[in-house]
């Protein structure tokens, strides 16, 4: 490809819209651009990249045996509604009224169509185990956009469905999918960790996310130090210290002024205690039909995990309390909530159970309560692990490991969905006795674009891009750098044939612009090589080629060129 009939429109100042490092770049090296909020247009570095990821993507899973399909993006109602998700999936579902009023949505993913396929046209056990995999676009109308590809609206994604007679065979097809995305992720050059995970919205008893390790990444993840446990913190089985009421002996509650202290760490400055030996008491309002509130203890230098507190209280979602239900709760101004005598259920952490003569919120402003003791204060509250990991938390799974903690991108998902949909929707076969029984199923997903900006997010410098060998958008990059001389041109273009000839993709730079230009736009798009191409060096027989992750550079003459670069490329 020739630079000069290309559209890739490099930037040099960054669009004040970018926050993260592949938003930024991505918008510079002229891969997207924005449409709307959440929602962009791909330009041909970019196509070619996706192209890369998807083409590793189908090798993979057809290696695995999955079946390609290609489904509606248009989604009747009447499936969702059968699922019972019409309703529950909330404001992210872009819903839609055709002419005739009926009411569709713009798919978020694809479980009810898939459901409604398999149920329709497989109907024996002679018919499984099959799965079926897309790469399709999905809508969900997040609330907040940002960060590029990494959080759009629209999005290309990978999903597949396998549906199998037992959950015994149910597993074996997830383990050949958890193997599949291993690869697929190796392929693409990524350093990345498989962990244990919520299943949230899609449901299910059991998943796992593969998280690309970036400092940008939004979520947060645990790991062993001494084995190979990992999991997101939402789905964390913390082994707390020690969840035995305690056996020494109760000091009297006691009320003390504490004026204008409204935050633990003012409190514990003002009694001279550590954070440790407070009581943390949140009022949280779940999404279950009443809005019930609830008050979520945890110790002070602890926090509360939303998600593990939405699933110890059996509803879908809780948020924090507004300043007036939490009046409403405690009697006080937010800062001063205990839970000694409140009217509403207590759900406190496992850590909290042993705590002894502690101290917390009095239900009343410019007031708390020491000598707190959670069996004999407040003996209905239910316990459960509940809480934010720290690290140095035990291992839940070695015991001797201590917990570590990291940042990452999420770039699949894969879900042992059990008969979730298949009861809902119906989709049975008959078995070897004749009898009738519900698919089971699993599900698997992989955000095609995410996936490349996450390459990014691990793979950059100061000056741009460092594309993986495997999804770079070419190969190479040539660079005559005086235009106007003619040996100059000619052995770029003999060059630019050749490695074409070998297998190679090249893009050659034959833009009359001056070399600093062309240096840093090659430097942004990020393509693993480059081949130099000057007067100088032509003089003495030799071309210049550079490694763009290292930056080492090599003289090499001028006919070994094209083999130099392919072997550089192999060893990348």
């Amino acid at each position: 490809m020739r630079y000069s009939k290309y559209l890739a429109p490099t930037l040099k100042e960054v669009p004040a819209e970018a926050e993260i490092v592949s938003h930024k770049l991505m918008l510079r090296a002229g891969m997207i651009r924005k449409l709307a909020a959440g929602v962009y247009s791909l330009l041909p570095l970019g196509v070619r990249v996706i192209r890369k990821v998807e083409a590793i993507i189908r090798e993979e899973m057809n290696k695995a045996g999955a079946l390609e399909v290609f489904l509606p993006s248009i989604q009747p109602a009447g499936l969702w509604k059968e699922s019972g998700r019409w309703n529950m999936y909330g404001k992210e579902l872009l819903r839609i009224t055709d002419r005739h009023d009926r009411e569709f949505c713009y798919g978020p993913t694809h479980e009810e169509v898939i459901t409604d396929l398999v149920r329709r046209e497989l109907r024996s056990y002679r018919d499984l185990p099959v799965n079926l995999y897309q790469i399709q676009t999905k809508f969900r109308d997040e609330i907040r956009p940002r960060f590029g590809l990494m959080r759009a609206r629209e999005f290309s994604m990978k999903d597949a469905y396998s549906f199998d007679v037992n959950d015994e065979a149910a597993g074996e097809s997830y383990a050949l999918m958890k193997k599949a995305y291993n690869s697929i992720f190796k392929r693409c050059g990524l350093r990345f960790r498989a962990v244990e995970a919520d299943t949230g919205q899609i449901g299910g008893s059991f998943s796992h996310e593969f998280m690309v390790l970036a400092e940008s990444g939004e979520d947060l993840i645990a790991y062993c130090d001494q084995c190979d446990y990992s999991a997101n913190v939402e789905k964390v089985s913390l082994v707390a210290d020690n969840t035995d009421p305690p056996t020494g002996s109760y000091k009297p509650a006691e009320k003390v002024h504490t004026p204008g202290k409204g935050s633990i760490d003012d409190v514990s400055e003002f009694l001279n205690r550590p954070r440790s030996t407070f009581i943390k008491t949140l009022i949280y309002k779940t999404d279950n039909e009443n809005k019930e509130l609830v008050a979520a203890l945890c110790r002070g230098d602890h926090e509360i995990n939303h998600t593990k507190l939405a699933r110890a209280l059996d509803v879908n979602e809780v948020v924090l309390a507004d300043e007036d239900d939490v009046i409403r709760a405690t009697g006080a101004p937010v800062g001063y909530a205990g839970a000694m005598g409140l009217a509403i259920p207590v759900m406190a952490d496992n850590g909290v159970r042993s705590m002894q003569n502690a101290v917390t919120g009095a239900n009343e402003a410019d007031a708390h309560i020491i000598n707190v003791n959670p069996g004999r204060d407040f003996p209905d509250a239910r316990y459960a692990d509940i809480r934010q990991p720290v690290e140095g938390d035990l291992c839940p799974k070695c015991g001797p490991g201590k917990l570590l903690l990291a940042r990452g991108i999420e770039v699949g998902h894969i879900f042992k969905l059990g008969s979730k949909y298949s009861e809902s929707l119906g989709a049975t076969f008959l078995d070897k006795q004749g009898a009738e029984k519900h698919m089971i199923m699993g599900c698997y997903g992989i955000g095609v674009a995410r996936t490349a900006a996450a390459a990014i997010e691990q793979n950059h410098d100061e000056q741009g891009i460092i594309w993986p060998v495997s999804i770079a958008p070419f190969d190479i990059s040539i660079l005559p750098l005086n235009i106007d001389d003619q040996q100059v041109v000619s052995t770029a273009e003999k060059l630019y044939d050749d490695m074409i000839k070998s297998g190679m993709e090249a893009l050659l730079d034959d833009r009359e612009a001056r070399p600093g230009v062309k240096f840093k736009d090659a430097d942004l798009i990020g393509l693993p090589l480059q081949v130099i191409v000057g007067k100088k060096g032509l003089a003495n027989g030799v071309v210049e080629i550079k490694i763009r992750k290292t930056g080492e550079k090599i003289s090499v003459p001028v006919d070994e060129a094209v083999s130099r670069a392919v072997t550089i490329l192999s060893d990348l």
